[in-house]
């Protein structure tokens, strides 16, 4: 009787966890006045633990949102970091949207979630306003939420952001 029950995995980000940075990037998005929102929650695999897609917020916003969580993941360093190091290697950031099958977003709204212990634990990827808006958005819930962002701080001139 001992092998028919199913063996629990253990995770590092729970679904209550990540549901509750969600709801808070959301909350801060509204605060802060912003377009319709689509965001996301990836555990360290890179696997979508939660989304929501505030109404209005246009059909490819999922796909985007999770293409900066995912690359974010991916390169070990936050979707920011990933265009302003990469800007002038267009040929490498055509090879990594290859290698990653299109799952490739190189602009602000990746953001890494980490624990106490600088682990990277999962990722939030934002999209429906300017990207640096959206990246406020995933620092802000996800240090509110008591986990440590990466990077850790947004901008400076995020609230001058355009589309």
């Amino acid at each position: 009787m001992s092998d028919y029950y199913v063996k629990k995995l253990t995770v590092a980000l729970s679904l209550e966890h990540a549901s509750n940075i969600l709801d808070t990037a959301l909350k801060v998005g509204q605060e802060a006045g912003m377009l319709p929102l689509t965001v996301v929650v990836l555990d360290a695999g890179g696997h979508l633990l939660a989304l929501k897609r505030e109404d209005g917020s246009g059909i490819m916003r999922v796909d985007i949102a999770i293409g900066k969580a995912w690359g974010a993941l991916g390169m070990g360093i936050s979707s920011r970091t990933i265009r302003d190091r990469l800007s002038d290697r267009p040929a490498f950031q055509s090879a990594l949207s290859s290698a990653s099958q299109g799952r490739f977003i190189p602009v602000p709204g990746g953001v890494l979630i980490c624990n106490h212990n600088q682990e990277v634990i999962g990722a939030v990827g934002i999209s429906g306003d300017a990207s640096d808006k959206d990246e406020y958005c995933a620092i802000t819930a996800i240090n509110q939420c008591n986990f440590i962002s990466h990077p850790e701080t947004p901008s400076e001139n995020w609230s001058d952001a355009g589309l």
